[in-house]
């Protein structure tokens, strides 16, 4: 790992931020200035190597100004797993220009991208009202993911990049949000079987990050493979009770 995680952690209990004038105290409203509070210390910590997702593409496209066109900048990427969690559409990639870069889109995989020699620490954050109780946030397309896994074993990847999750635990006080925890944790280190899918929230796997297990012990093609036929038997169980709830009683209708 690029990131030491454990300082980090230390760094963030009892740091605050100021309560947001507007919106609601959760999701997006409450996550988002965490999050760049996260990237400012990581940047300071790191020089050169910390980018938001989009950064990252501007950065890579504008460092190699030959590379036009869609098929020349995604070839940039060495690694074909990557390109599939990090590039953006074949139509904006092909008309990116440094008078057009790329902006930040609310569902980029990466929060916060940290590149050294060849090794992407991909990092998103996630933060929890401490004072109230709500049921474990979207992490990640388990449709995504499951792709995610078979272009690691097409292309034999299991070792240029990882999957980070770090949660913040805050609570108000006098117009702040201030961090009274603060977890992290790795996807590829939870038992991929655990893994819960929640299909009618866009087939999204959710959990709290510090709820999550860390207890897989085996290599990154094994975590791959696991994950696979976990998502293969959960969606053949999902197809088959739709099958049973919105097929077969209205078939008779149709013979």
């Amino acid at each position: 790992m690029i990131v030491d995680y454990n300082k980090l952690l230390q760094e963030l209990i009892g740091t605050s931020i100021p309560k947001p004038v507007s919106g609601t105290l959760s999701g997006h409203a409450a996550g988002e200035p965490f999050d760049k509070h996260v990237n400012e210390i990581l940047k300071k910590w790191y020089p050169g190597k910390v980018f938001r997702q989009f950064e990252y593409l501007n950065f890579l496209f504008t460092k190699n100004p030959d590379a036009v066109g869609v098929e020349a900048r995604n070839a940039l990427f060495d690694s074909p797993t990557l390109l599939f969690l990090l590039s953006r559409g074949k139509t904006v990639t092909d008309k990116w220009s440094i008078d057009n870069p790329f902006e930040e889109k609310q569902n980029d995989t990466a929060d916060i991208l940290v590149v050294d020699n060849g090794f992407y620490e991909i990092i998103d954050i996630k933060t929890r009202n401490i004072s109230k109780s709500a049921q474990p946030p979207n992490i990640i397309s388990a449709y995504k993911l499951a792709q995610t896994c078979a272009k690691m074993i097409d292309n034999n990847e299991f070792d240029t990049f990882d999957i980070n999750y770090i949660e913040i635990d805050w609570e108000l006080k006098d117009d702040k949000l201030i961090c009274v925890n603060a977890h992290h944790k790795r996807l590829f280190k939870a038992i991929p079987s655990d893994l819960y899918i929640n299909w009618a929230a866009a087939m999204q796997i959710q959990f709290h990050v510090s709820d999550l297990d860390q207890n897989f012990t085996g290599n990154r093609e094994k975590w791959a493979r696991e994950y696979l036929k976990h998502f293969v038997e959960q969606a053949k169980k999902r197809a088959e009770n739709m099958i049973e709830k919105f097929v077969k009683p209205f078939e008779k209708y149709i013979k």
